[in-house]
């Protein structure tokens, strides 16, 4: 996404908060419905803490380029070749990931909306992909203008929600409490707070002022962080905790379960309209991203010709493994956040500013407070991430 310069912090956090909100919220409640409401809550606020700094880390390998840098080209400079590499197969990973599970999500809510017409299960991830992404192959003009429209849509049915649900709910749900089974869900909970990808773009749009972008780094993430604590408390608030290990494991989103335990089906109806602009504006996002950096990668030029090619090379693998694997979408979210966020957006940004500040010596514009104690901290609150991940696979 290209942004004026000269930028404002509320700009700059409202791009932060944008980017981290999108379909990943739809599996937040089905990931921590089993550890309860405070202890999701308590993991809401450690991983906001966690990738708002890592958000901070990235802005000060930035500053120490003249030159406008992404994050592989970041890991170049800081950790060489092998940092190269490394940065580029999880950027791969990641966003395939991603797509996956928005094409997977993506096809259940088709499944679910056509559901009269007894389609197969591969069936909506097909159509899904069939509709949807040709956008992308158009190009980013195109998927701008349809993407606002989308975010419109997203914010009004979720406002809507808020405002019919807190009727339907119910305290004593939301006093249920399993911390070890909360730790399950740590990896969905690192890809809804992704959205350090756009710091470079956020650091130029704030004239590289280190204070701006601090400030719209810490309350951009903030959004999110409140945002999922509310829809955390409705959903839990809501829909029976057996309702919402069933949606889990049909690979369903975390409105499904309304349609079964309501008797009035508006508020259903508009969960419906929320889950589908968040899908649909977290698979376009993602998936043009995704264009953008194989286009750059492999040196294949953006005409009609190259566009079909790169399409075909982002959507055809996450459309077989979909249509494969129609209720696969937690599990991809988890793999995503466990493995290619944790690793691409947590881990690797402390080695950088570990690297840059303390062998490479590089003047530092800003520096996260806390020197190799904090950084050393990060490291163990990863290294945690990953043996929970491990351990559940």
């Amino acid at each position: 996404m290209e942004v004026t310069k000269g930028g404002h912090v509320l700009g700059g956090s409202l791009l932060v908060a944008g980017t981290a909100i999108g379909g990943g919220m739809l599996a937040l409640p089905l990931a921590t419905a089993e550890g309860g409401f405070l202890p999701a809550s308590v993991l809401y606020v450690l991983c906001w803490l966690f990738m708002a700094g890592t958000g901070l880390l990235f802005m000060e390998v930035f500053l120490w380029s003249k030159r406008e840098v992404n994050i592989v080209s970041m890991a170049h400079m800081t950790l060489g070749v092998p940092g190269k590499v490394v940065a580029w197969l999880l950027y791969l990973f990641l966003f395939y990931s991603l797509t996956v599970a928005y094409v997977a999500g993506g096809g259940r809510l088709v499944f679910g909306g056509l559901d009269q017409f007894a389609l197969p299960d591969w069936a909506g991830p097909l159509i899904f992909v069939a509709v949807f992404a040709p956008f992308v192959t158009i190009g980013a003009k195109f998927v701008d203008r349809v993407n606002t429209l989308l975010m419109f849509g997203l914010i009004l049915s979720f406002l809507l929600f808020v405002v019919m649900g807190l009727g339907d709910v119910q305290i004593e749900p939301l006093k249920r409490q399993n911390w070890s089974l909360a730790l399950w869900a740590t990896p969905v909970l690192f890809t809804s707070f992704g959205f350090q990808g756009i710091v470079p773009t956020l650091t130029n749009y704030l004239d590289r002022d280190p204070q701006k972008v601090k400030k719209a780094i810490v309350i951009g993430s903030m959004i999110p962080l409140l945002v999922y604590i509310l829809w955390e408390g409705l959903i839990l608030g809501v829909i029976p905790l057996e309702e919402l290990v069933l949606a889990r494991n049909e690979g369903l989103n975390a409105v499904a379960p309304l349609k079964r335990v309501l008797e009035h089906q508006w508020l259903y109806l508009v969960g419906e309209f929320f889950a589908f602009f968040a899908l649909v504006t977290s698979f376009l996002g993602v998936t043009l991203g995704l264009l953008d950096f194989l286009a750059d990668g492999l040196k294949v030029k953006k005409n009609l010709r190259g566009r079909i090619l790169l399409s075909c090379i982002i959507f055809l693998p996450p459309l077989v493994f979909a249509m494969l694997n129609p209720c696969i979408f937690i599990n991809m979210l988890r793999y995503a956040g466990g493995f290619g966020c944790a690793i691409l957006l947590g881990l690797l940004p402390i080695l950088m500013v570990w690297r840059g500040r303390y062998s490479l010596k590089f003047e530092s514009k800003y520096s996260l407070f806390g020197g190799r104690v904090i950084l050393s901290l990060m490291i163990l609150f990863i290294l945690a991430e990953l043996f929970v991940m491990i351990r559940n696979l």
